[in-house]
């Protein structure tokens, strides 16, 4: 039977394995530990790493970080903010986040270099074992059952390179849970390894961004730019995808820019390029001068709405952007993956509380369909919104005639944020919510 080694043995070295130990990971791998369940965490890169992203929480991801009891203290690099700051089509709206009963009123920034590093920790610090330097090779699999019962690693230095031993070479570590949780970002390597393979239908995003010091690093509203520019607005060209400026509070900026298409076939474009022409038109306040970049513009895919099937499979549980769990809306993939790793570890934590095989691998496969019900139907509004904005003459139109509207504004804030109240609320949060429920789970 598929289940019928879903509980730890003598041989094991855990109750579950968590591959990556960023917000999805370190999430599932926090409430397991907080649970008594034994946890090890692996993480291939040596805190503090770097990650691409644009460093913006909104309300429903602080909500998550306030719920696991993580720590966000001004003094330690958590910068809150209002909420947007809208500009396009000729207009400036200030948007505040909604105040709604199931999240705060506020967001934060803080550098991915600080905030991985601070949930990883906050997972050790609540009884999960954390491994750094450990890069996962494979998947180890019961001939038997199909099922994976552990991972293959080997010790890598802060290069990713493999790390000799006393002979030359360092053997791989074998490490054993009965169920193991797939954390491992875009590349999916644990999945794939499983055949479990993205599915080009779904939305694909693109982003890149940068670091600049700026004077209006403690600046309290996050940036959104609907319209790039190649020189003066309205008499240069305009340039495809959207960008941001996220003031970190630090004396920095994240800024960046992205875009999205409604398949896997994400835009091909000079990202590096459009990013340098936006700067040198950018507002002159901010300061974004070539002196006053810091590092390299770096950038990454955004997997989205779910691209990756089924979520659980033989053991393997599929958290954060290894799941394709990144808004369609707007690109937000932390707040989803520190959700999935809160649920996929309750219902792990259920599983190996059953008293047959049958019983843990029934509770198991309830993951997936735990999340569809929490936001399957957003994201498929979101697979809509998609091929909707990425054609350019749509979003001329709305940014053009949709901007000055500020009740509208508001709507759409609700909606791209996933920040409208699902228990009542006004008609715009009503009006969401049962667009959620009519339309089928992605």
């Amino acid at each position: 039977m598929a289940g019928a080694d879903v509980v730890r043995t003598m041989d094991d070295d855990a109750d579950v394995i968590v591959v990556g130990a960023g917000p999805a990971g370190s999430s599932a791998a926090h409430y397991l530990a907080a649970a008594g369940r034994s946890v090890i965490l692996l993480e291939k890169a040596t805190f503090p790493r770097d990650k691409v992203c644009g460093d913006g929480l909104t309300p429903r991801a602080v909500s998550e970080l306030v719920r696991m009891g993580v720590p966000m203290r001004p003094e330690d690099g958590w910068m809150r903010n209002k909420g947007l700051r809208v500009i396009g089509g000729g207009h400036t709206l200030h948007l505040p986040w909604p105040e709604i009963e199931r999240y705060p009123s506020y967001g934060l920034a803080k550098a991915r270099t600080g905030l991985d590093q601070t949930l990883a920790h906050h997972a050790r610090a609540t009884g999960a074992k954390l491994m750094e330097g450990v890069s996962v090779t494979g998947p180890v699999m019961d001939d038997r059952t199909g099922r994976i019962v552990g991972v293959t690693a080997r010790k890598v230095d802060a290069r990713g390179r493999k790390i000799a031993g006393d002979e030359g070479a360092s053997p791989d570590l074998v490490l054993r849970a009965p169920v193991v949780i797939a954390a491992d970002g875009v590349s999916a390597r644990l999945a794939t390894s499983m055949g479990i393979t993205k599915s080009d239908n779904r939305p694909m995003g693109v982003a890149v961004r940068t670091y600049f010091r700026t004077p209006r690093h403690d600046d309290e509203w996050m940036e959104s730019h609907l319209e790039l520019w190649e020189g003066e607005p309205r008499k240069s060209a305009l340039l495809p995808g959207y960008g941001w400026i996220f003031p970190l509070g630090d004396g920095t900026a994240n800024v960046g820019l992205g875009s999205v298409s409604s398949t896997a076939r994400a835009t091909q474009l000079d990202y590096r390029s459009l990013l340098e022409t936006w700067m040198r038109n950018a507002p002159a306040e901010w300061e974004f001068t070539p002196e006053n970049q810091i590092g390299p513009v770096r950038g990454a895919a955004l997997p989205m709405a779910f691209n990756r099937k089924p979520l659980y499979r033989r053991g393997l549980v599929l958290v954060g952007d290894s799941g394709g769990m990144v808004s369609p809306f707007n690109g937000e993939g932390i707040a989803y993956g520190l959700q999935a790793g809160r649920i996929a570890a309750d219902v792990i934590g259920q599983a190996l509380a059953r008293e047959t095989a049958a019983e843990r691998e029934r509770t198991l496969a309830t993951y997936a369909s735990r999340m569809a019900d929490d936001v399957g139907g957003y994201f498929q509004l979101g697979r809509a919104f998609v091929k909707v904005i990425e054609r350019p003459e749509v979003m001329r139109i709305c940014t053009t005639y949709g901007l000055p509207r500020k009740h509208l504004m508001r709507f759409v804030l609700k909606l791209l944020s996933d920040s409208y109240d699902t228990r009542g609320g006004d008609a715009s949060d009503r009006i969401i919510t049962a667009l959620t429920k009519i339309v089928p789970a992605a």
